[in-house]
């Protein structure tokens, strides 16, 4: 079982960073797999980020390629997404998510994921 907790959302004018965190709870953290997914007013809920269970794979959505970076410390069981370069269309909610099932690949769709954090508001001004 795992208890995710996401912060470090803000305001922040476009070409700007912020560095989120989640904040896992629960035995399993490091082995599981972690996700990052954003979801904007009257939008579906899209795949960002995901890294594996020892950071060593990581895979990212086309739009943040480049600009966002998904890293964990499992000493800490937290997992990070670094967003620099940020855009207006990067305004969402961001959502930490953990796969609880084994899987050499990393998932990018909400169902193949166990476990939600409660989101952390993204703003970016133009």
């Amino acid at each position: 079982q795992v208890q995710l907790v996401e912060s470090g959302g803000g305001l922040v004018q476009a070409g700007g960073s912020l560095r989120l965190s989640c904040a896992a709870s629960g035995r399993t953290f490091s082995s599981t797999a972690m996700g990052w997914f954003r979801q904007a007013p009257g939008k579906e809920r899209e795949f960002v980020a995901a890294v594996n269970w020892n950071g060593g794979r990581t895979y990212y959505a086309d739009s943040v390629k480049g600009r966002f970076t998904i890293s964990r410390d499992n000493a800490k069981n937290t997992v990070y997404l670094q967003m620099n370069s940020l855009k207006p269309e990067d305004t969402a909610v961001y959502y930490c998510a953990a796969d609880g099932t084994p899987s050499l690949r990393l998932h990018t769709t909400t169902t193949e994921y166990d476990y939600w954090g409660q989101g952390t508001q993204v703003t970016v001004s133009s």
